[in-house]
C-alpha cells in the first residue's frame, strides 16, 4: 500500500492540472460543463476512494498471488508479451466486472456512486467506491493465472488501467476517427453514464471497446438523442458517503418489508433495480421517467457556501496528499486516525452544502476534536517537523470549521429564507441537455 500511496503523490497532480485545464476551457469557450457543488462532491468522493484504498480496508476473497500458485499452467517469458497478454486479460476482467456491476443488483450498489453526478466532466471520474469492502476481482483474472502473469505485473499494470479510465470522461471530446473501434472514446462513454433508455447498461469496456462489439453491449451516440446523466433513482445529495451505501439501504428496507421469503433471499442477486411486488406496491419510489425533463438536484448554494465548500474540499486534498507524503512515519494506527478525521471532514461539510441542519454538529464536534488532538499530543501527526506554524494552521482549519458550520447553517441560511428564496430550482430543458 505505501506503493500505491506514493504513486498517487504524482498521480494526484496530473489528475488536477487535466480538471484544471476542462474547467478553464469550459470558460474560455464559454461551455462550462461544471457545476461547483456537483463538482466539490465528486473530488471529495474520490478523496474517500483514494483513502479507503490505499488503506487495503477491503475483505480479499482469494489473491491473485494464491491463484497464480495453483492454477498457472505455463509462465510467458518475452517481457514484451507478457505485458501485452497482462494488459488484455486485465481489461477483459475489467469488462465483466463492470457487466456486473451493472446486470447485479447487490453489486450496483458499488458503482452507483460512479454515476450518481448528474453531470459529465472529468470530475464525475473520480466519484469512485468505498463500498466496495468485498475484493473478489482475483477471481476474474483466472485466466492471467493460468498463463502464468506474473503477480508484479498484473499489480503494475492494474493502477495504470485504471488511471487510463480518467481522460474520456468529458463532454468537449466529439468522435475520434478510426480509434471509435478500438479504444473506448468520450462519446462512447458519454453514452455509458446517460440514461436515456437507448442508452442504459451500454458500452461496458474500460480501456477497449472490443468487447462491447464482441458481446453485443455496444451503442454509439446518436446525434439525436443527446445523452442526459445521472441515475434514475436520484441520489438527492452532494455527500459521497451517503451515495455510497443508498441503494444496499433500499435493498435491505425492501428485503425487511416483503412478506415473501424467496424475495427476501433473492433480492440481492436479482437484475439491478428488481423490487419485489409487494414492496412496489406498498413503498413505491420516484424514478426518472422522462429523461428530459426532471428535477435536478440543486439545493440553495450561495457564492459563500460555493467558496468555503472548495475550501474544505482543498484542504481535505492537502492533508491527504501529507498523509501519504508521512505515510510511514504516522504508521498504520495513526493512519486510521488521519482518514477518519478526512471521512467525518468530507461527511461534515458536504452534508453542509446539501443545507441539513444536523452538518453543524458534525462540524462543531471534528473541529473541537482537531484542536484537542492538537493541544493534547502537541502536534498534528507531524506536520510541525515539516512546517514550523503548520499547527497553528491546523487549529486555525478547524476553528474556521466550526464557525462556517455555524454560519452556514443558521445566519446564511437565515437570512436566505427572509428573502424568500426556493430551495431548488429545476433547469430548463436547454440547460440540461447540451454536448460538447
Amino acid at each position: 500500500m505505501e506503493t500505491y500511496a506514493t504513486a498517487l503523490l504524482y498521480a494526484i497532480p496530473f489528475f488536477v492540472v487535466l480538471l484544471t485545464l476542462e474547467v478553464g476551457y469550459g470558460f474560455f469557450v464559454k461551455n462550462q460543463m461544471h457545476e461547483v457543488m456537483d463538482t466539490v462532491s465528486s473530488i471529495s468522493s474520490g478523496l474517500t476512494n483514494i483513502i479507503k484504498d490505499t488503506l487495503g480496508l477491503a475483505l480479499i476473497v482469494v489473491s491473485y498471488p494464491l491463484l497464480l500458485e495453483h492454477l498457472a499452467l505455463t509462465e510467458i517469458k518475452t517481457t514484451w508479451l507478457v505485458w501485452l497478454i497482462a494488459f488484455v486479460v486485465l481489461d477483459f476482467a475489467g469488462y465483466w466486472n463492470h457487466r456486473l456491476s451493472h446486470k447485479v443488483n447487490i453489486f450496483w450498489n458499488q458503482h452507483v456512486i460512479h454515476h450518481s453526478s448528474e453531470e459529465f466532466n472529468l470530475a464525475c471520474a473520480l466519484r469512485q467506491p468505498i463500498s466496495n469492502l468485498i475484493g473478489y476481482f482475483s477471481l476474474l483474472l483466472i485466466p492471467a493465472a493460468i498463463l502464468g502473469v506474473p503477480h508484479v505485473v498484473i499489480a503494475v499494470l492494474a493502477p495504470i488501467h485504471l488511471f487510463a479510465q480518467f481522460w474520456y470522461h468529458t463532454r468537449h471530446i466529439n468522435k475520434m476517427g478510426w480509434l471509435e473501434y478500438v479504444l473506448v472514446t468520450p462519446s462512447q462513454h458519454r453514452v455509458h453514464h446517460a440514461i436515456n433508455p437507448e442508452y442504459i447498461d451500454k458500452n461496458l469496456g474500460q480501456v477497449l471497446c472490443i468487447w462491447d462489439r464482441m458481446f453485443g453491449t455496444f451503442q454509439e451516440e446518436l446525434k439525436d438523442v443527446p445523452p442526459q446523466y445521472g441515475v434514475l433513482k436520484p441520489a438527492a445529495t452532494w455527500n459521497p458517503i451517503l451515495i455510497n451505501f443508498q441503494h444496499l439501504w433500499r435493498m435491505l428496507k425492501d428485503a425487511w418489508y416483503t412478506t415473501n421469503y424467496w424475495d427476501k433471499m433473492r433480492i440481492w442477486f436479482m437484475p439491478t433495480g428488481w423490487r419485489p411486488q409487494d414492496v412496489i406496491e406498498a413503498h413505491p419510489i420516484d424514478i426518472i421517467t422522462d429523461v428530459y425533463h426532471f428535477e435536478r438536484y440543486a439545493p440553495k448554494a450561495t457564492l459563500g457556501i460555493k467558496l468555503y465548500s472548495i475550501l474544505q474540499m482543498v484542504f481535505s486534498l492537502l492533508l491527504m496528499m501529507f498523509m501519504f507524503y508521512n505515510y510511514v512515519e504516522i504508521g498504520f494506527d495513526g493512519l486510521l486516525w488521519f482518514s477518519g478525521f478526512i471521512f467525518v471532514g468530507i461527511y461534515g461539510y458536504t452534508t453542509l452544502m446539501d443545507r441539513k441542519k444536523y452538518a453543524v454538529w458534525i462540524e462543531l464536534g471534528r473541529g473541537l476534536v482537531g484542536v484537542c488532538w492538537i493541544l493534547f499530543y502537541g502536534d498534528w501527526f507531524g506536520l510541525g517537523t515539516y512546517l514550523p506554524n503548520g499547527n497553528i494552521m491546523m487549529i486555525a482549519y478547524f476553528l474556521v470549521t466550526m464557525i462556517g458550520g455555524v454560519y452556514f447553517t443558521y445566519l446564511e441560511t437565515g437570512r436566505m429564507d427572509m428573502m424568500g428564496r426556493t430551495a431548488n430550482e429545476p433547469l430548463s430543458k436547454s440547460e440540461s441537455v447540451g454536448i460538447g
